[in-house]
């Protein structure tokens, strides 16, 4: 990866609808080159796909809660079988397997509390190998959803 690819990343990170022709004229390449170094970069798997970015609370997900998990033990066939799960689950946006004193974090977002407690009741605690759960939920987002910190390496 070169400084123009970096470059290329930073300005799609930013605006992932931006033309071809547009974005060409950001890096003061050709549309053609651009257009090639597009397609190179979803080849090898640095652009893994573009979305939309949608207001929660526009949606009526207000909520946004983190989740410790603490699971009763850590076998593989429990792991496979808690991935699947929560993949299987909308609400969680996000789930790390983490080193600490715990073995998930799981990111969610719901309605409302009530909601949270119907979750937390019908699915977290019941996600294969769970023991313990331990829930903070956000007051403020201060910061979300932030585009990678892009360097080149050449």
């Amino acid at each position: 990866m070169d400084a123009t690819d970096a470059k290329l990343l930073t300005v799609l990170q930013a605006d992932g609808r931006i033309s071809t022709v547009d974005l060409a004229e950001r890096l003061r390449l050709s549309p053609t080159a651009t257009s090639e170094r597009l397609k190179r970069l979803v080849r090898d798997g640095t652009i893994v796909g573009y979305s939309a970015q949608l207001d929660p609370g526009r949606l009526g997900l207000d909520l946004l809660v983190f989740v410790e998990l603490l699971l009763d033990k850590t076998t593989s066939d429990i792991f496979e079988q808690f991935a699947a799960a929560v993949r299987r689950t909308p609400e969680i946006l996000e789930c790390h397997m983490v080193a600490g004193g715990f073995d998930y974090l799981v990111k969610a977002r719901v309605a409302d509390m009530a909601a949270y407690r119907k979750l937390l009741g019908e699915v977290l605690v019941g996600l294969p190998g769970v023991r313990e759960t331990r829930t903070y939920a956000v007051m403020e987002e201060i910061k979300s959803g932030g585009a990678l910190p892009i360097a080149s390496r050449g």
